[in-house]
């Protein structure tokens, strides 16, 4: 019998119930994670022109690194998901304790990249000063790159658990921390040296070593762990799981590096254009990272919802988890986008004093606004999908919609001469960029929102036809 309107709007309210209550701490986990780099940029906005242009172009190498580091680890999050869904609880810390030597390859890998990745500092015409500042900015902030690979596999271990107010209480001491030492590095207050966009580095380094070792306590404390704690033992590497943990997570990793890295690449080809719009497009680009958690957040406790269901072999439940799921993300960003551009001043008053910078910050943060609800649409749809552990194809969408579509839009926009006769007239700068992506975040809603609906449909098509008497 179908399900009576009542009946599916009564299922609809008690999902997103369940949904936001599995949500609200990772988003606010989420918040506090991003709140550092939101402090670190409003902090040293405060100092001067030059510190805030270190932070921004240091800020560009170390969210690529870090984002990708994300979303390699985050194969535990389907993983355990699937086991508690089946049932299946003692194979969790094995694969946990897996996923550890894995962030510790990874974590080494990262550091290296992040701190040969500042020799481009060198060939984008930066003023010395901010050039040298930025390179050291990377140079002291990749001390955090291991422990925050191992802190994300116990992430998404403790919120497949369904146990995410633990990862909100640990981002919060995160972000104290991180403004506490922010006031004393970046101003030099208590005696401590003026170090300026440096002290934000070895603020947020030094916060990432502490959130690493209260996750660690917390699990090994706190009752809801006991039954797969992976602490309890230890085991060499087992290379053959990770592989298989590498196959999952490497395609999330790319995942996400095409959209970041096409956001901080952007920070990088605008540099030519002064610490300005440089500056600008880094305030507008983290306040809509900011937003970004909340939609990231939904998704993040969607992939535990979705995974949870595909394990437990329920696939109807699975579709309709999904779509509500990015329906509720699609609600948030309809009153984001309404926020970001009534308040669009005020936004950029809070980050800079520098009359110039607001300017074009303000001018950045409508085209913030117009983006939100394809970047919210594809994130949900995004980990729908990893849900059943599907991550290539989220992969292959990603790439063609940012390396494809919006980077090379945004080179002729943002860069492109006079004499090119199908450019604009004069080169766009930063706004030419931001379009562009605004163009591939909404290539890529549009097209994973049609993968799920395939992915979904296949599924139950599957499962129904193996439930027929033989």
């Amino acid at each position: 019998m179908p399900t009576t309107f009542p009946g599916r709007r009564a299922a609809v309210l008690t999902e997103i119930a369940s949904l936001w209550q599995l949500a609200w701490p990772v988003v606010i986990g989420q918040l506090a994670t991003v709140g550092m780099s939101v402090a670190d940029v409003a902090m040293t906005g405060h100092v001067s022109a030059d510190d805030l242009a270190a932070v921004s172009l240091g800020a560009s190498i170390w969210t690529i690194v870090i984002v990708t580091v994300m979303g390699i680890m985050m194969a535990i999050n389907a993983v355990v998901a699937h086991e508690v869904g089946a049932g299946t609880r003692s194979r969790i810390a094995p694969a946990v304790r897996q996923s550890l030597w894995k962030a510790v390859g990874i974590g080494l890998i990262a550091t290296v990249l992040a701190n040969w990745s500042t020799l481009v500092f060198g060939h984008l015409g930066l003023e010395p000063l901010v050039r040298d500042k930025a390179s050291l900015f990377v140079h002291v902030i990749s001390i955090g790159v291991l422990p925050f690979a191992a802190y994300r596999v116990l992430y998404g271990y403790s919120a497949s658990l369904n146990q995410t107010k633990p990862v909100m209480v640990i981002a919060l001491l995160g972000l104290l921390f991180n403004v506490f030492v922010n006031w004393l590095l970046v101003f030099g207050n208590w005696g401590f040296p003026q170090l300026g966009a440096v002290g934000c580095a070895w603020a947020t380094a030094l916060g990432l070593w502490l959130m690493l070792a209260a996750i660690i306590w917390w699990i090994n404390h706190a009752p809801a762990y006991r039954d797969s704690t992976p602490f309890t033992q230890w085991e060499r590497p087992d290379w053959h799981e990770i592989k298989r943990l590498l196959k999952m997570g490497l395609p999330i990793g790319v995942t996400y590096f095409a959209e970041v890295s096409a956001f901080c690449v952007i920070g990088l080809l605008v540099a030519r254009f002064g610490a300005v719009t440089v500056s600008a497009h880094q305030i507008a680009l983290n306040f809509s990272s900011l937003v970004f958690m909340v939609p990231l957040g939904l998704g993040i406790a969607l992939l535990t919802r979705v995974g949870q269901a595909v394990g437990e072999g329920d696939p109807e439940r699975a579709r309709f988890v999904s779509w509500v799921g990015v329906g509720l993300s699609l609600a948030f960003a309809v009153v984001s986008a309404a926020f970001i551009a009534l308040f669009r001043y005020q936004i950029a008053a809070a980050y800079t004093s520098d009359p110039a910078v607001q300017e074009l910050t303000v001018h950045l943060l409508l085209l913030a606004a117009l983006f939100q609800l394809s970047d919210a649409t594809q994130v949900a749809a995004s980990c729908a999908i990893r849900g059943y552990k599907v991550t290539r194809t989220p992969m292959l969408i990603h790439l063609v919609a940012f390396w494809g579509f919006s980077i090379p839009l945004g080179c002729v926009l943002g860069l492109a001469p006079a004499w090119l006769s199908w450019g604009p007239a004069q080169p766009m700068s930063a706004t030419g960029f931001w379009i562009g992506l605004t163009l591939g975040l909404s290539i890529a809603a549009v097209l994973l929102v049609w993968y799920l609906h395939r992915l979904s449909s296949r599924r139950i098509t599957a499962w129904r036809a193996s439930a027929l008497p033989v």
